[in-house]
């Protein structure tokens, strides 16, 4: 007589499935929280309950389980809901939005441009290292024009740290005007320098 294999019980994971998923995202236990969130990118509504998911969302493990749904997603809309994170007092919490903006490099790229205009310099700051996953022509213009216009020394060096990878001829004039107006900051001239002969040396 054959056997008849059980069905396994139902995991975490397929809790979060189906009409239960949003209920599970929202208002689960922290496992069926993950588990909905790892499952959340495939639905058609998935964007939206994971943007409010990861409002109001404390667990880190959840929250980077959220963040790595939206960076499948992948549309600058995901982008969208991943920006505000940027600006967590929680540095894990910025470090996590920030790979998963780099994780969806053409989305986060299109908001690259108004990133590097924030007001919070530590946006802007961030900011370069998304320009650092971007192409090389739409990445350099955008840091260039950075650092002609950058008050803040240390959002400069990370411009130029990434021109210094990514920069070509045409970027090394803005890169000595930067130098010279913060000319009492050694570690900027020195990166500066270092960018300098870095390109020249292409």
């Amino acid at each position: 007589m054959p056997l008849v294999r059980k069905p396994s019980a139902p995991g975490p994971a397929a809790v979060a499935e189906g009409a239960g998923l949003a209920e599970s995202l929202l208002r689960g236990t922290d496992e069926e929280r993950w588990a909905a969130a790892r499952n959340a990118f495939e639905v058609p509504d998935g964007l939206a309950l994971l943007s409010e998911a990861l409002s109001r969302e404390h667990i880190p493990r959840v929250r980077e389980a959220i963040f790595t749904a939206l960076a499948k997603i992948g549309t600058p809309e995901a982008a969208s809901a991943v920006l505000p994170h940027l600006r967590s007092d929680d540095a894990a919490q910025r470090t996590a939005s920030l790979d998963a903006l780099r994780a969806m490099p053409a989305a986060a790229g299109r908001h690259l441009p108004q990133l590097l205009r924030d007001p919070d310099q530590d946006v802007r700051l961030l900011a370069c290292e998304i320009a650092r996953g971007l192409a090389a022509d739409d990445a350099g213009r955008e840091l260039i024009a950075l650092i002609e216009r950058e008050q803040k020394a240390n959002v400069c060096a990370a411009a130029v740290e990434v021109l210094a990878e990514i920069g070509t001829s045409s970027s090394l004039p803005a890169l000595a005007r930067c130098g010279a107006r913060f000319p009492d900051d050694p570690f900027l001239a020195f990166a500066v320098k270092a960018a300098a002969d870095r390109i020249g040396s292409r």
